[in-house]
Formats: structure tokens, sequence, C-alpha cells
């Protein structure tokens, strides 16, 4: 039998009491951020650039003024760039409760439009991020009223401290893979290395597979799955390759400041020591573009404002958490158009 529309009664009835969950939790999490100190702000939709990774895809349009001239604009995939300007203007702590759209997107845990909770803390190391984390992972879930988080029969305790798990040690324990020894001193990459050693561990390698590649495989088939069961995971100091807007570690330069937090299999926040040397991050977003390029035939333009704006923000941290994730998980939803209010049509 045909599923109904989100919008028939009987179906709106069952999924009421989920969204009424997330307005509660909403409401929760706009409160503990304002107690915190930190301003809610809402970033303009419509960018000149919607970053510049090379695996995100947008939307694109034309934007016509009134003397009918065009150019084109894109829904952004990330406030990031607009919230980094903020805090350029001289903002300190800020968030915002933002939607984003994300093309090639779908399944029970994607969605070509969804709702991002992004946060930057000027002046504080990026561990300030984790704390945020547990916190917000405790509010969400007396928000909702749940002892857990659970998603697909995985269940997660939300009161427990965080386990904290370099990307290294990970995929050590889940993989037996010395990623290390992939990098050299500097970040290159070693894709013969990495590629024996995924060989070896009984994934497929196809000869144009990159190191980045080879990575998100590993990561995907083997380390994601066992993360976030029984308490949360902070998966912590990504290799500096992949982590295109952090700072290196400074006590080993070929990892960086980025962690991800999970919650039953499930990936939640990206968080980061941003990275603020706009030369550096200019070459970092060409080499993605490049690679963008290369995959998928297009590039998008670089925010020279961003990077101007780059040269005057302040140290800071920043993250941006899935929501509608967020909500999932403490509500016990199986997906996520069960709690988000009207669903793409």
């Amino acid at each position: 039998m045909t599923e109904r529309p989100w919008w028939h009664p009987e179906r709106h009835a069952d999924r009421r009491p989920l969204l009424i969950a997330r307005n509660r939790i909403a409401a929760s999490v706009r409160a503990w951020f304002a107690a915190q100190g930190f301003t809610e702000v809402d970033p303009a939709a419509l960018q000149v650039s919607p970053g510049n990774e090379a695996h995100l895809h947008a939307f694109a349009t034309l934007a016509t003024d009134a003397a009918g001239g065009t150019r084109r604009l894109y829904l952004h995939t990330s406030p990031e760039f607009a919230m980094k300007k903020l805090l350029a203007a001289g903002e300190t702590a800020i968030f915002a409760l933002a939607h984003v759209w994300r093309n090639r997107e779908g399944g029970p845990r994607h969605a070509a439009e969804f709702t991002m909770l992004e946060w930057y803390r000027a002046g504080a190391d990026y561990t300030a991020l984790m704390g945020d984390c547990a916190a917000l992972l405790r509010l969400a879930a007396e928000a909702a009223g749940a002892a857990a988080l659970r998603h697909g029969g995985a269940v997660c305790d939300p009161f427990a401290a965080p386990e904290r798990l370099s990307v290294a040690e990970a995929f050590a324990r889940f993989a037996g893979v010395d990623l290390l020894a992939t990098l050299d001193t500097g970040g290159a990459t070693d894709r013969g290395g990495l590629a024996a050693q995924a060989a070896a561990a009984g994934l497929r390698v196809a000869d144009d597979d990159t190191w980045s590649d080879i990575f998100s495989r590993i990561l995907v088939a083997r380390v994601e799955p066992q993360l976030g069961h029984g308490r949360p995971t902070i998966l912590d100091r990504y290799p500096v390759a992949e982590a295109a807007l952090a700072r290196p570690c400074p006590d080993d330069p070929r990892t960086a400041e980025r962690f991800e937090l999970y919650a039953c299999g499930v990936e939640l926040a990206n968080g980061f020591g941003e990275l603020t040397d706009p030369d550096e991050q200019r070459r970092r977003f060409a080499a993605e573009m490049d690679e963008k390029e290369r995959l998928y035939g297009e590039r998008y333009p670089i925010d020279e404002d961003f990077l101007a704006a780059l040269a005057v923000m302040p140290p800071a941290s920043g993250i941006a958490l899935g929501f509608d994730r967020l909500v999932m998980l403490a509500t016990g939803a199986p997906r996520l158009g069960d709690v988000v209010w009207v669903e793409a049509s």
C-alpha cells in the first residue's frame, strides 16, 4: 500500500508528538545558549559561495536585479562563512538554528533541506565544544522525556560522559589500520600504504581511489558503525588532509583540531579549532575545488569576502550539529522525515 503523505490527518496525528518534542528541544537549546551568554543570529541562506568542500553539492539559482542583470547565487550548505564574518565583525559567542541545503542527499538520515545548529566561541579551545555537545545531548533527552537516545536498535546514554577517541586509535581498534603511518610529517598522504592496509583488512580498493576515498571507505565501513554505543563518542584529531577548515594540532601537524560527535552509530556534529590563515585557507579551497572538478565536473567560486574576514577574525572554535538527527535520536523516530514539520513534496 502506498504510504500516506505527511499531511494526511492520520499520519500527522502519529507524527505530532514527535514534532511537539522537536519544539521543546529547540526551545531548550535556545534557552541553554542564552544562559551561556550566546547571541542568536540568522544568516542569509543565499550566498556567493555555498562552501568549498569537494563532496558537498549545492543548489544554485540566478538572482535578477531591478535592471535585469543576473548573477549566480547558491543556497548555503552551512551558515559557516556568514557566521565567521560576524566573528570578524566583533561577535564573540553566536549560534544559529539555520535551514541548509545539500543536493544529492536523501534517505532515513539525510535530506536535501535540513536544520543545522551551528555555534562559535571566540577565544576558546576546540575542546570547549566537546563539553557543549555533552550538555546538548542531555538537554535534548530531558526535553523529549527520554532516558536514552535510540536508533535502529542501538542505544546511547546521553547522560554518560562521552568517550574521546582519536581517528588513529579508532582505525587501529576497529579496522587494524595504522593510519598515521600513511601520513608524512607535513600531513601529505601515502595512497599506496593505505590501500595495502585496507585490502589486508578485507575492503575493496579501486585503482582510481584516492587516499581520501580509501580513508572514507574504512571510516564508513569499519569505524562509524562502532561509535556511540552505550555512551557518546567524540572522534578526535582527524588527519589534516580531511580537515580543510581546521587548525593543525600543535603537537602533531599530521592531524588537525577536528572532531565529530557520534551516538548510536550516527554522526551528529562536526567541530573545529578554526583555521584563520587566509592564504592557507585559499590553498585548501583550491585543492578541494580541483578535486570536485575532477570527480563531478564543476567547481564553486571562492568567497573573497570570507577570506578577507579570516584575516581579522579572532582565534575561535566552531561546530555544526544536525538538529533533525538529534531530535530523531532523542525521540526514537526511525527517520528524519518523522521529525520535520513539513516534508519536501
